[in-house]
């Protein structure tokens, strides 16, 4: 978690790349980033409606309300037309890392 620009935001490591978001559930405002980072679970004609295992360790659930996010895209994983901000980040030469918001 860092502060930027009066703001909270998350910091995820996810196999190397580095990814930003807002700390900040838009359900109810709750701390998002406080919540658990694991996968989700898919269900469809995609998967032959079986439910399979997705995501692994790019999905961080909210605390408050169980609301499910996926990091890389901001994409809630309940509701298609809920999307959270997503910052670019940047890695300096000495291995600072710069969110851009």
């Amino acid at each position: 978690m860092v502060r930027a620009g009066g703001r909270e935001i998350g910091v995820f490591n996810i196999r190397g790349t580095v990814h930003a978001i807002p700390n900040l559930c838009p359900h109810q405002r709750g701390p998002l980033c406080a919540g658990g980072v694991s996968g989700t679970i898919d269900y469809g004609p995609h998967t032959g409606w079986k439910l399979a295992w997705i995501w692994e360790d790019e999905v961080v659930t909210c605390p408050w309300h169980s609301l499910e996010f996926h990091i890389p895209t901001g994409r809630c994983v309940a509701f298609d037309d809920i999307r959270l901000r997503t910052y670019e980040v940047r890695v300096t030469e000495d291995g600072e890392l710069k969110v851009m918001i």
